[in-house]
């Protein structure tokens, strides 16, 4: 009998109109280790992300380049796979919103579906539109008349759009929501969004005029008018499964949503309603994260403080880039990261934290055992990893891996087994051994410990505990 649990995660699809940054990383980090942990434990983990492609964002960017989307998209696709490539992202599938095979089908069928359930109707429109998020936005919602996350004036637009009830589901939702049946982590998030249901949710524009939105999906039966983002988009979460097409992969669904803040009410009430209006099971969650700041801000080009996670892999290595990330950035508040604190969390708990304790255990056990440890099944991870990460706390998981380091550390310090083994006397010597045997399945446990988290150093303690060798510095100074 099959006891396997599935387990589906998902990162955002990202806009792929500028290159991958430091953020678009961290998200998919935290989906990449979320999926590592599952499999590990036994379940059967399907980890998607991709890129959303059919936005206004692309075809400027393309144009600025002189290009087609379709050219501009092919490079600058390749460069997101690259990164989690570099980054040691185990992704199950990339998802392209533009892919005519796995993805326009299941976003025709989720349209035919909305209208069956009467809930598109064509209206005259209104609005302010804001660009940098491809969305209509209202007064309120604006500050000093400028969008809060971009700096800058939406453009007032007329136009005659299809509709998507979206008020019809709001109570329901929010009923939801607040009684768990839709999880939203953390708690700050959840009370953010049913505040924002409760100030009134209005009907949204499900479709732009084809000569405002030249690149896209046309609407069924009415050519002229192009799916908007969201009913586009949102979708790929279920279209990547199968959604439309045969649905080989719809038994992952429904799964959990790993997101920033920026785009909460997007996964937070139009996508619920979306699968509500279709008769389909609702995410399993929503975790949202914090944002990566420095020195105080926003990353930005013109404050000159963007942190490139190309540059972090070239200067640290991918699991201490993986490292740094995890540990160091809270997993829901926002974090300032500068290239100071890196430098000084490598050093302080690479170089001279895990990096020397493999060094020393591993230089004694190679002078002073005469083979390879017997590992134990006492030999066990620290349970305390699973119970964080099953909260979502990424960098409370790390903490308690350093702290059983930390422990390490302080066992040699205090019990000094190398000069134990040196004794005249046998008792001592032989107690000594037993304390270098101990530090040995310490690490080994450790890598364990390791292994959603960073990989290949997992594997590299792990591979120098069982051939009985002192690896190669793992983590050089800097």
């Amino acid at each position: 009998m099959n006891n396997r649990q599935t387990f589906f995660v998902t990162s955002p699809i990202f806009y792929p109109n500028a290159q991958p940054h430091l953020g678009h990383a961290y998200t998919t980090l935290l989906c990449d280790v979320l999926a590592r942990h599952h499999r590990l434990v036994g379940d059967e983990a399907y980890f998607l992300t991709g890129t959303d492609e059919h936005t206004e964002k692309v075809v400027q960017a393309a144009k600025a380049q002189g290009q087609k989307p379709e050219e501009y998209l092919e490079e600058i696709v390749a460069r997101f796979k690259n990164l989690y490539q570099k980054l040691d992202i185990s992704y199950d599938q990339f998802i392209r919103t533009s892919d005519q095979k796995i993805h326009l089908p299941g976003a025709i069928e989720m349209w035919n579906r909305l209208v069956t359930a009467g809930d598109l109707y064509k209206s005259s429109y209104i609005g302010l539109y804001c660009v940098g998020h491809e969305a209509f936005m209202t007064e309120k919602e604006l500050v000093d008349g400028l969008c809060p996350d971009h700096g800058m004036a939406p453009e007032k637009v007329t136009e005659v759009n299809w509709f998507f009830r979206l008020s019809k589901y709001a109570s329901q939702i929010e009923k939801f929501i607040a009684d768990g049946t839709l999880p939203i982590i953390p708690e700050s998030r959840k009370k953010e969004i049913l505040s924002f249901i409760r100030s009134g949710v209005q009907d949204v524009s499900f479709s732009r005029p084809k000569e405002k939105m030249t690149w896209g999906i046309p609407v069924p039966n009415d050519p002229g008018q192009t799916m908007y983002i969201w009913v586009d988009a949102l979708t790929n979460y279920i279209t990547a499964l199968g959604f439309g097409r045969g649905e080989e992969l719809m038994r992952f669904w429904p799964g959990m949503h790993v997101i920033g803040k920026d785009i909460l009410r997007f996964h937070t009430v139009f996508w619920p309603a979306m699968l509500l209006s279709a008769n389909l099971p609702l995410p399993k969650m929503v975790f949202v994260h914090g944002t990566i700041i420095s020195n105080g801000k926003k990353m930005s080009k013109t404050l000159g403080n963007v942190i490139n996670p190309y540059e972090l892999i070239k200067k640290y290595g991918t699991d201490a880039t993986r490292y740094l990330l995890l540990r160091h950035v809270h997993s829901t508040e926002d974090t300032d990261v500068t290239w100071e604190k890196l430098d000084e969390w490598y050093t302080a708990n690479l170089t001279n934290g895990l990096g020397n304790l493999i060094a020393r255990v591993m230089q004694m056990a190679t002078t002073y055992l005469q083979g390879p440890v017997e590992m134990t099944p006492e030999t066990q991870s620290d349970t305390d990893v699973a119970a964080h990460l099953e909260k979502f706390e990424f960098n409370h998981a790390m903490d308690s891996i350093w702290e059983r380091i930390g422990h390490d550390d302080a066992l040699i310090a205090i019990e000094k087994p190398f000069a134990g083994v040196k004794s005249d006397e046998e008792n001592v010597r032989d107690e000594a051994l037993l304390i270098i045997k101990k530090l040995v399945r310490e690490l080994h446990a450790i890598a364990t410990d390791l292994e959603p988290f960073m990989p290949s150093t997992s594997a590299q303690i792990k591979e120098a505990v069982l051939a009985h060798k002192k690896p190669e510095n793992l983590f050089p100074r800097i």
